[in-house]
This record gives C-alpha cells, structure tokens and sequence, in this order.
C-alpha cells in the first residue's frame, strides 16, 4: 500500500513540476498540425517566389545576430561560445542551401524514394540535427562534450549513410533510429540533473530543467516535421519547418544569453575552497551546527541562498555538504529550504493574517508568487490563500 502511494506521490509531484511544460507541448503541437493544414491552402508559385526565401533570409538574419550575441558577451562561458559556433554553422548551411535553390534549382530536402539522393538528405539532415543536440548535451553533461566527442557521436550516422549509399541495403530507419536514441537519451537525464540542481539551490529560477524540455519538446516537433516533409514533400509545408525552426534559434539564444550557468557558479566557488579541510569528516554535533544556524540567521530568506553557503556554520566541500543534507533530513537541499520557507510563511499568515500573499513570497525568500504557490500547495495540499 505504501508503495503504491509512494508511485502517486511520485507521478504527483513530476505533474506539478512540468505540467506548464506539459501544457506547452500540446499548443505548439497543435500549432504545428494548424499550421501544415493552412500551408495547404498556400499557393505553391506564391510560396517559392515570396515566403521560402523570405524566411531563409530570415534563418540566416537570426543566426548571424544570435552567432554576435553569444560572442560578444560570452564572458568565458563555453555554452555561449557553442552556441555561437552551431549559429555561425547554420547560417553558412542555409546560405548555402538558398544559393543551391535559387541559383541552380536543387532542393536539399524532397523527392521520391526511388530517387538515390533520398536517403542522403535524410542523413544530411539528421547530421546537422546533431548541432541542435550540443545545446542540451552541453546543459545536461557540462564540461563532458567537446567537437571531438561531438564528432565520433555522429560518425555512425555518417558511416550508415555511406553505406546506404553505395550497398543495395535500405538503412533508412537506422538512420532515422540514430537521432532518436540520442533524443531519449537526453529526455532521461533531465531528472537526473533536476536533481543536481535540487541539491545544490533553493531556487529552480533561471537554472530549472523546465527550459531544457521545452527545448527538446520543439526539437521532436522539428524532428517529425523534417521527416513528415522527407516522406511526404509538399513544397509549402516546409512554411512549417522554418518557423519551428526559427522559434528554437530564438528561444535557445535567449536562454544560453541570459539564464544563469549553475556548473559555472559552482565551479567559481569551489576554486575559492580548499578541499582538503580536515572538517570534512561527518560529526554528530554537524547537524545541531546547522540547525542552530538555520534558526537563528535564517539564510533561507535570501532568494539566492544555496548549498555552498553552508560553509559558513559547516567547512566541507560540496560533496560532503550535499550528503550531510540527503542523509540527515532524507531529502535535497531544495527540499529543505522549502520546508522552512513554508514554516515562515505559516508563521507569518498566522501571525499577520492581512499581509498579501505577494508579500509573504518575498519575506520567505521565495522568487515569485507562482513560484510559493506551487511549492505551498505541493507540501500542504492546500493554496496560501486556503490556508489562510
């Protein structure tokens, strides 16, 4: 029985944790499936001549802007320095397919499967795709990939294509399995670097996994896309491909250029430490420290508070830090601010009943209203203003 509640809890809180990102899947859906039945109605002549090159002009425009951003403010951080490269990429890849188009009439993406260039833009595009994976692999695994491990992923699918090319053998769905399973590969350790992120702040703004699923939603949307297109071209549904695309290159630019980089900060404040205190070893009195500490300076009033902040009441390292936490309280460093968060927050509803629910966010050290609402209702199953 206990199991089983535990598996609702579960189930429960990954609702509450990504609905919005549930949510957000199912309108761009439904706005992909729109917008490929009014591409239908979209003259062929009138889509070539006017919208198809507007909007490579307009991949490239954001590609090269983004590419400028990324490192003109990439202040050391090899996440926007990626990305430029993959934008500078892009850009050269769509100059060069406009030129091929409309200078000489060939289409990168189309034809029968009879023809024997239909597998290879298959694999030229699920190729390039790879460039779109850097973006997670580098929030998901920092510090892990590099252009050379970049390059020896995606050397299978280059190899399989050569093969599909010159062996009479279909490998189509080989080729389109390959970038499927990188896909999966990344959705499953998303929660594995919520995690990390939970052990490590007391706030999931601005460095939460919800942006990296968003991200990997719009790129499965462009995946079926690309391969919806490939199977059954239609000259105008690729209308379609290029504003999915062009909302990825504009969301992703956004996010690298102005979220903060978790690894970074982490990294900076353990250069500062010395790992080697002999105050790494647990002691009884460790949790008393802590808790004493927690009581009397109430560190987790402050939005920006987190685990490395522990050192001042507890010299360890942030391994050290984050087992104590895990051990002693069974639960992520996230978690237990949130406890005292809610316990303030209690505190001051039931001792000042008029202050505004806004108000009582900002005193607890909470990052929003949103945000201590949906933490207040997943611990006590009930809203502040219910609780109230």
């Amino acid at each position: 029985m206990s199991k089983t509640i535990g598996v609702k809890e579960n189930w429960r809180r990954l609702w509450l944790d990504y609905r919005s990102e549930a949510f957000f899947a199912v309108i761009l859906g439904a706005l992909v499936v729109f917008s490929y039945w009014a591409a239908a109605f979209i003259p062929e002549d009138f889509f070539e001549t006017f919208i198809n090159p507007v909007q490579y002009v307009a991949m490239i425009m954001v590609c090269l802007f983004g590419a400028f951003l990324m490192y003109r403010h990439h202040e050391g951080v090899a996440m926007r320095r990626s990305w430029g490269t993959v934008l500078l990429i892009w850009a050269l890849t769509e100059t060069v397919l406009l030129i091929l188009r409309y200078g000489y009439g060939f289409m990168a993406v189309g034809g029968t499967p009879d023809d024997p260039l239909y597998n290879v833009s298959l694999t030229v595009g699920n190729i390039f795709a790879w460039l779109l994976f850097i973006y997670p692999s580098q929030v998901l695994w920092p510090g892990w990939l590099t252009w050379a491990k970049a390059a020896v992923v995606v050397l299978p699918m280059i190899i399989v294509g050569v093969i599909d090319y010159f062996v009479p053998a279909n490998l189509i769905y080989i080729i389109m399995l390959y970038p499927m399973a990188i896909f999966f590969l990344l959705c499953r350790h998303i929660r594995m670097y919520r995690r990390w992120c939970e052990d490590n702040f007391s706030s999931m703004e601005n460095i939460d996994a919800q942006w990296v699923v968003r991200y990997l939603i719009m790129l499965a949307l462009l995946g079926l896309s690309f391969y919806f297109i490939v199977f059954r071209y239609v000259p105008n549904r690729m209308f379609t491909q290029q504003w999915v695309f062009l909302l990825i290159l504009g969301y992703s630019t956004e996010q690298i250029l102005f979220r903060k980089d978790p690894w970074e900060e982490l990294l900076k404040e353990d250069g500062k430490f010395d790992n080697t205190s002999s105050s790494d070893e647990p002691s009884p009195a460790n949790r008393q420290l802590f808790e004493q500490w927690m009581d009397e300076k109430k560190p987790y009033l402050n939005p920006d508070f987190q685990l490395n902040d522990l050192r001042a009441v507890l010299p360890m390292n942030r391994t050290y830090l984050s087992q104590f936490v895990n051990s002693e309280y069974g639960c992520s460093f996230y978690m237990l601010v949130n406890r005292y968060r809610i316990a303030e927050a209690k505190r001051l509803m039931t001792e000042q009943p008029d202050l505004k629910i806004q108000d009582i966010a900002d005193r607890c050290g909470f990052s929003s209203r949103r945000v201590f609402s949906q933490i207040f209702t997943r611990e006590t199953g009930t809203t502040p203003t219910e609780w109230k």
